[in-house]
C-alpha cells in the first residue's frame, strides 16, 4: 500500500472524465476551457448512448430558435411544466437554475459547433422529420391548463436521426483543446487517496487521487483494430436485437480480458463519471426494474452501469434506480392520436396524445404492460394518408405495422374486442364515455387536447396492439434514468449521510438528476449537457485532493 506522495502514475491529468457522451464531452470542455489538464476515457471509441439517440435537445425560456419560429415562451412556463414532470427528482432551486440557463445552454452548444433551427413542426409527433427541427417533444399541450404550452424539442439539425451529429460536433470541440482522448479504455477501479496510502474499493478516505484502468493502448495492432470493427458490427443489432448484439460482442469483452495492460491515472483535482446508466446491464435490470423487461434497452454495451458501481464503491449513494422510461408512441401518423386506449379490461389507459413515455409507464404500471388503441375506420384511413408525410423511414416501417399485422378489425366493437381478447362491456363503456364527451364538446375523461378528440363511430373499428412486449417491428425503447446522488451545487458524489466524497463528480445517466422521476424527449441529452458542465467547471476549480504528483519517468507523461 503506497502513501497518496509515493503514487506512480502511467498517465496524469488535472481532470479525469469517465465515458465520452454528451456528459462527458461537455464536462471536458468545461474543465479544458478552465485552463486544466484533462484526460477522457472511453471502453470503446466514443459516442456512447448519445450518438445512438435522436439528437435533441430540451430547451426553452425564449431560445433563439423559439424566437425564430414565433414561439413565445418564458422560463416560468418552461418551469411550470418541468415542475410537473420532474416532481422531486431535483429541487425547484435547481429547476429554475436550468430552465434560466435554457437560452444560454443552447447558444452554448452552438458556440461549440452544434447546428439548431427553428422550423416548426406543425403535427404532435413522437420525432419530427428532416423538415422540421422544433417540435412538442412532451406534454406540454396536455398541461396546458396548469402551464403554458411550447414547443421546447429542439432537433440538432441533421438528417435522419441526429444523435450522431450532436456527438460529432462536441467531440470535434473537444479536439481543438488540449485534452487527450483515450480510446478502448475502460475504468476498473477508482484509486482513494488516505492518510496512510491509496486504498481500494469502498474505502472512505480523504478523496479519490485516480482511476485503474485496462487500455489496448499499446496492444497489438490487429487487437485494437478488431476490437474497434467487431464492436462497431455489434451495436446495431444491439439496438435491435440485444441477444443477438450480446452474442456478437463476447469476442469484444475477450480482446479486452486478454489484451488489455494495466494503466494507472493521476487525478488532480477530480475524476467525473459520465459512462452512462445501466440499461444493458440484465442483472442491475432485474434487481432494481423488474417491470421493464419487455423493453428493448436504448444504449450500447458501455451501458452496463460501471459509472454507477465506481461510484458506490467509492462510497456514493445512489436515487431512482428503479425509475426507467420506456417508450410507447402512438404517433406518428398524428391520426392516430384521436384514438382510444384501452387495456385488457376496456379500461381507458390514458390521455393518447401524451408523451410516449408517459404512455409507457401507464401501461407497464397500471396496466400489466397490456394495451391497445381502438380506432374506427376514418381514423385508419387518415392515418395511412398521413404515412408518407409525417414519417422518417424508421417510423414509417412501424407505423406500416401497425396498420397491417398489429392491428385486429370487426364490423363490430364487441366483435373487435373479442377478437383481440379484450373485455367487450368494458371497452363499450369507455368508448361510449369517449364519444359522449366529443360529440357533444364537452372536456375528454382522460384530459386530451380538444383538438385532438374525435368521435370514433364508424365501422369497422380496429385495435392496434401497443403492449410493451419484444417486437422487433414495433419495439418500446427504454432508458434507465437513475444513478448517483450528486450535490446540486457542485456535481460531487455524495455518500448517504449527506457528505459529499472528496474528488469525485458524476454527470449524465451515471447520476441522478433532472430526468430521474419522469422524462420528456430531449430532456435527458439536456441534462447531460447541464450537469457534464457543472462537474467539469466545479472539478477544475476544486483543491487537489491528495499530494498525488507521482513519481518515476512515466508521471505526467503525455499521452
Amino acid at each position: 500500500m503506497q502513501g497518496p506522495a509515493s503514487q506512480t502514475w502511467d498517465v496524469q491529468a488535472d481532470v479525469v472524465v469517465v465515458g465520452f457522451g454528451a456528459a462527458g464531452a461537455c464536462a471536458a470542455l468545461e474543465a479544458a476551457a478552465a485552463g486544466c489538464d484533462v484526460v477522457v476515457l472511453d471502453r470503446f471509441a466514443g459516442g456512447g448512448a448519445t450518438a445512438l439517440s435522436g439528437g435533441v435537445i430540451y430547451a426553452g425560456g425564449g431560445t433563439s430558435h423559439q424566437l425564430a419560429a414565433g414561439v413565445r415562451d418564458s422560463p416560468e412556463a418552461m418551469f411550470s411544466y418541468l415542475s410537473l414532470e420532474i416532481g422531486d427528482a431535483v429541487s425547484p432551486a435547481m429547476l429554475r437554475e436550468f430552465c434560466q440557463g435554457s437560452p444560454d445552454m443552447l447558444a452554448w452548444l452552438e458556440g461549440h459547433g452544434v447546428p439548431f433551427e427553428g422550423s416548426l413542426c406543425p403535427d404532435k409527433t413522437s420525432y419530427p422529420t428532416n423538415r422540421h427541427y422544433l417540435y412538442y417533444s412532451g406534454s406540454e399541450l396536455s398541461a396546458r391548463g396548469l402551464a403554458p404550452p411550447a414547443p421546447r424539442g429542439h432537433r440538432v439539425r441533421g438528417r435522419g436521426t441526429s444523435g450522431s451529429l450532436l456527438f460529432a460536433r462536441l467531440a470535434q470541440a473537444v479536439g481543438r483543446t488540449d485534452t487527450r482522448v483515450l480510446p478502448q479504455t475502460t475504468a476498473h477501479r477508482l484509486i482513494i487517496a488516505t492518510g496512510e496510502g491509496a486504498t481500494g474499493e469502498g474505502a472512505t478516505g480523504d478523496g479519490v487521487a485516480g482511476v485503474e484502468c485496462r487500455t489496448l493502448r499499446g496492444g497489438p495492432t490487429w487487437a485494437r483494430a478488431a476490437h474497434g470493427v467487431l464492436h462497431r458490427w455489434s451495436a446495431k443489432p444491439y439496438l435491435y436485437t440485444p441477444k443477438l448484439g450480446r452474442v456478437l460482442h463476447r469476442p469484444v469483452a475477450w480482446l479486452e480480458r486478454r489484451y488489455g495492460r494495466p494503466l494507472r491515472i493521476g487525478a488532480r483535482r477530480g475524476v467525473i463519471l459520465a459512462a452512462g446508466g445501466f440499461v444493458a446491464n440484465r442483472q442491475m435490470m432485474r434487481e432494481h426494474a423488474p417491470a421493464y423487461r419487455g423493453g428493448l434497452p436504448l444504449g450500447t454495451p458501455g451501458d452496463d452501469g460501471s459509472g454507477i458501481r465506481l461510484g458506490v464503491q467509492a462510497g456514493g449513494a445512489t436515487a431512482f434506480l428503479d425509475r426507467v422510461s420506456v417508450w410507447r408512441f402512438l404517433s406518428p401518423p398524428p391520426a392516430l392520436l384521436s384514438g382510444v386506449l384501452a387495456d385488457r379490461a376496456g379500461r381507458r389507459v390514458a390521455d393518447e396524445s401524451r408523451y410516449g413515455a408517459a404512455i409507457g409507464e401507464a401501461i407497464v404500471a397500471g396496466h400489466g404492460g397490456q394495451a391497445w388503441l381502438l380506432a374506427d375506420r376514418d381514423t385508419v384511413a387518415r392515418a395511412r394518408r398521413e404515412l408518407r408525410r409525417s414519417t422518417l423511414w424508421f417510423q414509417r416501417l412501424q407505423a406500416a405495422y401497425l396498420l397491417t399485422a398489429g392491428r385486429v378489425s370487426a364490423p363490430t366493437v364487441a366483435e373487435v374486442a373479442a377478437r383481440a381478447g379484450i373485455d367487450p362491456a368494458g371497452l363499450a363503456a369507455t368508448l361510449a364515455a369517449y364519444n359522449a364527451a366529443a360529440a357533444t364538446g364537452q372536456p375528454d375523461p382522460a384530459g386530451k387536447p380538444a383538438e385532438l378528440v374525435r368521435v370514433q363511430d364508424r365501422p369497422p373499428f380496429s385495435l392496434i396492439d401497443c403492449s410493451v412486449r419484444p417486437r422487433l417491428a414495433y419495439p418500446a425503447p427504454m432508458l434507465t434514468l437513475g444513478g448517483l446522488v450528486v450535490a446540486e451545487e457542485t456535481g460531487q458524489v455524495r455518500r448517504p449521510d449527506g457528505t459529499a466524497v472528496p474528488g469525485l463528480y458524476a454527470a449524465g445517466r451515471s447520476a441522478a438528476g433532472l430526468c430521474s422521476r419522469s422524462y420528456v424527449s430531449g430532456l435527458s441529452l439536456a441534462d447531460c449537457v447541464f450537469s457534464g458542465r457543472r462537474a467539469g467547471r466545479h472539478a477544475a476549480a476544486a483543491m487537489p485532493v491528495a499530494s498525488a504528483d507521482g513519481s518515476g519517468p512515466a508521471a505526467d507523461q503525455r499521452r
